[in-house]
């Protein structure tokens, strides 16, 4: 069944949530469509668009649409629909956020970038 189904997931680069759907996929061997929602705001807006609601993570496989679920969630999901394991236990958390230390780390990392500001003359 697997094969059939198209895999499109709805992602932060780096988030705890997100990275427990990538282990979870990871664990059930699912090849899946990673969209960037947010170095890509075209990704998030499709996201959206196809919700109806803002937040993720967000999942579709096949014709249906997991929306603002956990990676715990994914795997109760998967296991409904006879999803067997095909890869090792994850080795990060499936039900949280990023910890203290991710959102510090990300905030060093975005205060390290250059911002690039443009202003357009008044009429």
């Amino acid at each position: 069944m697997a094969e059939e189904l198209k895999i499109t997931a709805y992602l932060k680069p780096t988030c705890g949530w997100s990275g427990g759907i990538r282990a979870v996929l990871a664990k059930y061997g699912l090849e899946y469509e990673d969209k960037d929602i947010i170095n890509y705001p075209e990704n998030y807006q499709e996201m959206v668009q196809k919700t109806g609601q803002p937040y993720q993570p967000c999942v579709e496989i096949g014709e249906t649409m997991l929306a603002d679920v956990s990676g715990d969630e994914l795997e109760s999901w998967l296991v409904q629909n006879s999803f067997k394991v095909a890869g090792p236990e994850p080795e990060v958390p499936t039900d949280s956020s990023c910890t203290d230390e991710e959102h510090e780390e990300m905030a060093r990392v975005a205060q390290s970038q250059p911002v690039e500001i443009s202003f357009k003359p008044q009429q």
